[in-house]
């Protein structure tokens, strides 16, 4: 089946979903920024801590069932007597509820812009490794 892919991600994230806890996640990075924002809730994505580069066939993640999304800007300013500054960080804030593991079959869509695509299967507990 095919998922929209989150990669990259920390350790502690990939950790916090094999123990099947739900989880909210603030994406900053422009790749998975634009993933998570093609993702609506209910859908299903494959959420790994391999690198957008390194993703290939063979790769393992968990899928998750997406339950919250909400695109967050922050401002910040900084200023003094000679200059002044403002800066915007538009970030997504998805929370997901984990499902099963996985492993990609083969990648369908890793471009810059666009939502990272994986084909992936579902790995039976004893298989997964």
């Amino acid at each position: 089946m095919e998922y929209i892919a989150l990669t990259g991600m920390s350790e502690r994230v990939i950790s916090e979903l094999r123990n099947r806890h739900p989880l909210t996640i603030e994406v900053r990075s422009p790749n998975n920024f634009f993933a998570a924002y093609k993702a609506n809730i209910g859908d299903f994505i494959f959420v790994t801590h391999v690198s957008p580069d390194d993703l290939r066939g063979g790769t393992m993640g968990i899928v998750a069932k997406v339950l919250r999304h909400q695109v967050i800007t922050h401002r910040m300013v900084q200023s003094n007597d000679i200059y002044y500054e403002e800066r915007e960080m538009t970030m997504l804030r998805i929370q997901l509820e984990p499902r099963f593991i996985a492993r990609v079959r083969r990648v369908t869509c890793n471009q810059m812009c666009k939502a990272a695509k994986v084909d992936a299967e579902e790995m039976p507990f004893f298989d997964a490794r």
